[in-house]
């Protein structure tokens, strides 16, 4: 009997997804370049179960049935384009191959016009959860070839995390390259989550002098709240761990930081659609800077700033540490958000933006309750141009701006840097300005550029220019409009 879905990659995520599968019913062959993987896989994990391993291309194609499916879990870039270049004279038409890797969604758009060009279909699906979301239910966004959906579906909703009444965290996303755009800001988004808890963690621990076990006692309470997500939760099971020594894991974690790109990418993107991803950027470059370890270990000995001193009710403190954490994120799912309507825009794509919220409620590593007001909001309302105009989140961002004001003051005069909730709240105060400095930004590159600019006592649209010095022409360059 030939099997129902094949996978190429056997590493971590790959292994635990042929597992997750097997579990609910599929059965799967593997390859890997490894013979040495594929051995040990299915004589150890997979050994005894619905899964056959294959040691050359030719053997994989043969043990599947019509129409093939084989999915890629492999490094995103070229190694794709490569097991995608090797498997197209296999494949008959309608074939689907799927790449459930990190790859740039200008790569998926690409492909699924080249696969389709060739009457085989493609999938280019983001899958989050990490190791342990692979094995038991991940969030999974497909996008790429419609016409492949309805084979697929079946089993990426099965081994799919899910939520409320089993609904599964997998639904279709759009065209070419919208699923692994989504995973893309949903990474984006993660950076921000991280790096706003990492800012209230170095607040506890630098301005208040908390203990872990006092900062796990407040990472408990803030999980069983409206705070409740997976990175609230894992944050207070890391604060609890202990070395060989009895002392806290943690502070012996060196503080410099890695990525993969994905929070990049969706800066650049961000850049290219003109939407102001400020939280998300600041969070990709607070990693940057962590990771100039050596440079700040000696900028430390030379340049100065204020000792962090606190002396008001910490109690009180904290709380309000709680309650900016939340604006913050409010900010931080705005911007994505605002993204991914700004993509669809470009890119003609049709996205489900309470469905997306609804995907990443279970199994992903943004999950939190906090999701399902994302989806309600879109629910109420489909053409929502901004989270914040919500009533909910507008009440929510209302009552919890003042902590966060409050939080950034003690901050900023006790030398705590803290770029993400600092942007978070510069985001929200500009936005919510009628009024903005560029008009004077407008006049300087009229003055120096003759770039022209808009009157308000006039119609948009209609441009102007001054000769501001009397010794300029009239001749005026190109409007450019974000």
């Amino acid at each position: 009997m030939n099997s129902q879905i094949g996978l190429i990659g056997v590493g971590v995520m790959g292994e635990n997804l042929v597992l997750n599968m097997e579990k609910k019913g599929f059965s799967v062959s593997v390859f890997d370049i490894s013979k040495e993987k594929v051995e040990k896989f299915v004589t150890g994990r997979g050994k005894g179960k619905n899964i056959q391993g294959c040691y050359s291309i030719q053997e994989l194609i043969d043990s599947l049935e019509l129409p093939r499916k084989i999915m890629l879990m492999v490094p995103a870039g070229k190694p794709v384009d490569e097991i995608i270049e090797t498997l197209i004279p296999f494949l008959e038409n309608g074939g689907i191959i799927i790449d459930g890797g990190n790859s740039h969604f200008s790569d998926t758009t690409r492909r699924t016009k080249m696969l389709e060009s060739k009457n085989l279909l493609y999938v280019g699906t983001g899958v989050s959860g990490g190791e342990e979301g692979a094995l038991l239910g991940p969030s999974i966004m497909p996008g790429g070839s419609k016409a492949a959906w309805e084979s697929v579906k079946p089993i990426f909703q099965a081994i799919a995390a899910k939520v409320d009444d089993g609904v599964p965290c997998c639904d279709w996303i759009g065209e070419e390259g919208a699923g692994h755009f989504v995973k893309m800001v949903h990474n984006g988004i993660e950076y921000s989550d991280m790096q706003l808890i990492c800012e209230v963690y170095d607040v506890m621990r630098n301005l208040l002098g908390m203990t872990s076990a006092e900062m796990y006692d407040v990472f408990k309470e803030w999980s069983e709240g409206e705070l409740k997500s997976y990175l609230i939760e894992i944050t207070r099971d890391i604060l609890a761990v202990k070395d060989e020594d009895g002392l806290p894991l943690l502070d012996k974690i060196l503080d410099k930081a890695g990525q993969k790109g994905t929070g990049k990418w969706t800066v650049i993107t961000s850049l290219d659609v003109a939407v102001p991803l400020t939280l998300i950027t600041e969070s990709v470059f607070a990693r940057v800077l962590s990771s100039m370890k050596e440079e700040r270990v000696l900028a430390s000995k030379i340049l100065t700033g204020p000792k962090p001193y606190f002396s008001d009710d910490r109690k009180i403190f904290i709380n309000e540490l709680g309650r900016a954490l939340y604006a913050a994120k409010i900010i931080s799912y705005t911007q994505g958000y605002q993204l991914m309507r700004a993509a669809a825009k470009e890119f003609g794509w049709n996205l489900n933006y309470g469905g997306i919220a609804l995907m990443w409620r279970g199994g992903c590593i943004i999950r939190s309750v906090f999701l399902g007001k994302i989806k309600e909001a879109f629910d109420q309302n489909p053409d929502l141009v901004n989270l914040l105009l919500d009533p909910f989140f507008r009440e929510k961002i209302s009552s919890s701006q003042q902590s966060l004001r409050n939080v950034l003051a003690e901050a900023i005069k006790n030398g705590i840097p803290t770029p993400a909730l600092s942007s978070a709240l510069a985001y929200y105060d500009g936005y919510r300005s009628e009024n903005l400095p560029a008009n004077l930004l407008q006049a300087q590159r009229d003055f120096f550029g003759a770039h022209q600019y808009e009157r308000v006592d006039k119609p948009r649209g209609e441009y102007f220019h001054t000769n501001w010095t009397g010794r300029g022409g009239e001749t005026t360059s190109t409007v450019y409009s974000a």
